[in-house]
């Protein structure tokens, strides 16, 4: 398996290669070469799989040739081994024609788990097999953050820097962060938005002497390995819905663009998906884009679903990729325009693709919390904020086939929002609970490129890239 960057000019790599570099050297984004595709008859032979089982199965195509292969099952088992329910995303049926993925039932309780506990365990293997190190840097609206950091904490060949926006997450969101003892993590409060935190990554993968001094790795989605894994929960939930004998829609709230888009790999991979629905919250970049064919970025408003608090969504590429027939040099022309402007526009004849791909709405926060007030009045479901923005969008939108709305944060995770909406707070799980008490960890550092390369760089002990591994 080979992998393209959405920019057209970097050499293809390999899995491994694509795993370690995250973002490409002309600053794209890595896609497969060609899409993998899964027959009717594998499908149906993969009903009754353990969720490890059919991950092993579905990823197997996009890790050919790699060093990994040999302890790929073994990586993949420990991944998922710590999820709090036997079928790591169980669904759970709403209406005759509603349902629910819960996927948030890993170590942090939000759907960044499921990808990030893989990418930790292949990110680790791979460095030590290699005898290097590597220092992970990544940006987060929320979730990834956590989730990066419990994959990552006191693993001898990484060093972790999570960047987020100040005083723009929930408190329990920056507690998972900044609670974590562990040496080798790195918490940097950001003044600015997350697209600032993202641009600032960014940045520090495009700056060469940076990469040599520090051997970067992303965490982010922008990293391959998260959007394949993320492939996995859409097969598995297809198939316990009938698939292939019966389609199936997701309704998937958005931010980063970066789950939906694994739904979008899904379908190209074969999987039978009628209708991708996607919820956003008053950020409503991508549901514009839907409707008029123009990219347009305007100012973030912070809301009750912070996680999707994105005007810039840096997955957005890979389907744009798609759009512009897969010519890397045209769109990178085009994504540099936008870069300059925050505008870009495409053809009449793309725009239609577009909307035959996908379904966009925005819920603002009023909105939010009538859903989560509904469903508990109905039914004494919780839903959080951005799970209920999934709802929201798969009433409004009312699929002809079966349709999966994705849970993607425990409700817990939220008190302020579930309390303004049913008058009361969530049950915490044990874990959460003991977070709140403990001192916290971290830099406030200014929206400034050379003040955030500085300090990451002062933490790094050189040389980073030949370091021996202690066995």
């Amino acid at each position: 398996m080979h992998y393209i960057s959405t920019r057209g000019t970097a050499s293809a790599l390999g899995f491994d290669d694509v795993l370690l570099a995250g973002l490409a050297s002309d600053g794209g984004l890595y896609l497969p070469q060609t899409w993998p595709k899964i027959e009717s008859d594998t499908l149906r032979s993969w009903r009754g799989l353990s969720y490890s089982d059919l991950a092993i199965r579905v990823i197997e195509p996009f890790i050919a040739g790699s060093q990994l292969e040999p302890k790929f099952s073994q990586l993949v088992q420990k991944a998922y081994a710590g999820f709090n329910h036997p079928a790591v995303t169980p669904l759970t049926q709403l209406e005759s024609n509603l349902w629910l993925l819960e996927l948030f039932h890993g170590p942090t309780f939000a759907f960044k788990d499921i990808a990030l506990q893989l990418l930790g365990q292949l990110l680790d293997q791979l460095l030590q097999s290699r005898g290097q190190t590597a220092t992970i840097i990544g940006a987060t609206s929320g979730d990834t953050g956590s989730a990066a950091i419990e994959a990552c904490r006191d693993r001898e060949a990484l060093q972790a820097f999570i960047l987020y926006p100040h005083d723009r997450i929930s408190d329990v969101q920056r507690r998972q962060m900044t609670t974590v003892a562990s040496s080798n993590i790195h918490v940097l409060a950001i003044d600015g938005t997350f697209d600032d935190c993202q641009n600032l990554i960014k940045a520090l993968f495009a700056d060469q002497a940076f990469r040599q001094k520090a051997n970067p790795t992303a965490v982010n989605s922008i990293n391959w390995a998260r959007i394949m894994a993320q492939t996995v929960y859409y097969i598995a939930a297809a198939i316990a819905l009938g698939a292939p004998d019966r389609s199936v829609s997701f309704a998937v709230p958005t931010g980063n663009f970066g789950n939906v888009f694994a739904a979008y790999a899904a379908k190209r991979m074969g999987i039978p998906i009628d209708q991708l629905i996607i919820g956003s919250n008053r950020n409503d970049v991508l549901p514009r884009f839907f409707a008029s064919g123009t990219l347009a970025a305007t100012t973030t408003v912070p809301t009750l679903s912070p996680s999707m608090d994105i005007q810039i969504s840096s997955n957005f590429e890979r389907f744009l990729f798609d759009l512009w027939d897969r010519n890397g040099k045209a769109l990178s022309t085009a994504m540099a325009e936008f870069q300059k402007t925050h505008q870009l526009s495409i053809s009449t004849p793309a725009a239609t693709m577009a909307r035959k791909q996908f379904t966009a709405l925005a819920f603002d926060d009023e909105q939010t919390l009538a859903t989560i007030k509904k469903w508990y009045q109905d039914i004494g479901l919780v839903l959080d904020p951005h799970s209920a923005i999934g709802v929201a969008a798969a009433e409004r939108v009312r699929a002809k086939t079966p349709c999966i709305a994705l849970a993607t944060a425990h409700p817990a995770k939220f008190p302020e929002a579930i309390r303004r909406a049913i008058g009361t707070t969530p049950k915490i799980p044990e874990h959460l609970e003991a977070i709140m008490t403990k001192p916290e960890r971290l830099t406030r550092l200014p929206n400034h490129f050379d003040t955030v390369r500085a300090h990451i760089l002062s933490l790094i002990n050189p040389p980073h890239r030949k370091t021996q591994i202690a066995r």
